[in-house]
């Protein structure tokens, strides 16, 4: 049966998160509605690269699902987006190897966390409203990410293998009043984005020690009290993969 591999945006402010929940609203859910109105009202599931949160966007975001049709991929990209609301939008649409899976087949995803440091209303939805940081701080604790590391300190996931990371850029840059923080990992553990973003601005605030910061990094322990930035700065911006 036929595989497609979907890029796919979307603005996560009224869903609880990507994946599937019983009575709730889900990126997995309306992407499947739309699936199953355009196959006989047969049910299809979608496979995500990552799970993101309630409330976090992507910009490029991507899936695979299998689906027997004989549509062209622009025509069966335009028929899903026909059934799709307005928040979500497929923004390319190809067929690949049936060995190709948009979790595991990944190789690198890509991150993005927006700040503004002063109030501008309509952008409450994609950015978190902090006061101005010093970006010399910031990045003086986000060159302590960079590398393969132990990531327990800054997650809440239970029940895995191993909570070891590699990361091959933590940055963070300034464009006039928004402050933004780029993030690319091999993967990435529950809420980690988040926890490692709200306790360097907290570093940055002088309200957590850098050197505290760096034992985390360097011998992580479980349950720590940290800081977890809201969701609604987080956009999944890209999954690479060894043949995009």
């Amino acid at each position: 049966m036929p595989r497609f591999k979907i890029i796919i945006q979307y603005d996560g402010t009224d869903f609880r998160g990507w994946q599937l929940q019983k009575n709730e609203r889900t990126i997995q859910g309306e992407l499947e509605s739309s699936l199953k109105k355009i196959n006989g009202n047969n049910a299809i599931r979608v496979h995500g690269a990552g799970r993101t949160d309630t409330g976090v966007h992507a910009t490029g975001q991507v899936a695979h699902f299998d689906l027997d049709t004989a549509l062209d991929t622009n025509i069966l990209k335009n028929a899903l987006n026909g059934n799709l609301p307005a928040e979500i939008r497929i923004m390319n649409c190809n067929q690949v190897l049936d060995t190709f899976h948009a979790r595991f087949s990944a190789k690198k995803r890509y991150y993005i966390y927006r700040t503004r440091n002063n109030c501008y209303l309509l952008d409450r939805n994609y950015t978190w409203s902090t006061e101005k940081i010093d970006l010399v701080k910031l990045n003086n604790v986000a060159k302590l990410i960079n590398g393969e590391h132990d990531f327990t300190s800054f997650s809440r996931n239970n029940n895995l293998e191993h909570r070891r990371c590699i990361i091959y850029e933590s940055l963070w840059k300034k464009d006039n009043k928004i402050v933004t923080y780029h993030i690319a990992g091999n993967r990435f553990l529950h809420h980690m984005v988040r926890y490692l973003v709200g306790t360097m601005i907290e570093v940055a605030r002088e309200k957590f020690e850098f050197k505290k910061f760096k034992e985390l990094i360097n011998r992580p322990l479980e349950n720590v009290n940290i800081f977890k930035a809201p969701p609604q700065g987080l956009v999944l911006t890209k999954v690479e993969y060894d043949q995009n």
